[in-house]
């Protein structure tokens, strides 16, 4: 919990991750820094369809919407606050020489996006009406 805490920290402060190691190969932090992006654009994504299915989808029953809706809103912001918890994991990681940090967290977005398509595909199948 500590180098959680520890990581949060440097989100608002990088710079701090210059005192840890040595300056890995820079391509190796810009790739990091493009994968950050990359989860984020996958977060505003999320965002955005979250709004969409709220917005689009009037006569879905209302529990439906909502539900959809939260799920892709809530899928959004873990994405995000994750990309940068892992980029400042793995930045940290080069700069010490470790292995760069694993997490299961592509398989479980994964899985929730993929509950949430299931449950789109029914409503436009069945064509659910409010």
């Amino acid at each position: 919990m500590t180098e959680f805490v520890r990581n949060v920290r440097l989100w608002f402060a990088p710079g701090e991750i210059r005192r840890e190691g040595g300056t890995p190969d820079y391509r190796f932090s810009l790739a990091n820094e493009r994968t950050f992006l990359a989860w984020l654009r996958t977060a505003m994504a999320l965002v955005g369809g979250g709004f969409a299915v709220d917005q689009f989808l009037p006569d879905l029953r209302w529990g439906w919407r909502v539900g959809l809706a939260l799920a892709l809103l809530a899928a959004g912001v873990l994405c995000s606050l994750r990309a940068v918890n892992h980029w400042v994991a793995c930045e940290r990681a080069m700069r010490r020489g470790e292995d760069l940090p694993v997490s299961r967290f592509p398989a479980l977005l994964s899985v929730v996006i993929a509950l949430v398509a299931l449950v789109m595909v029914v409503v436009v199948l069945v064509g659910w009406e409010g």
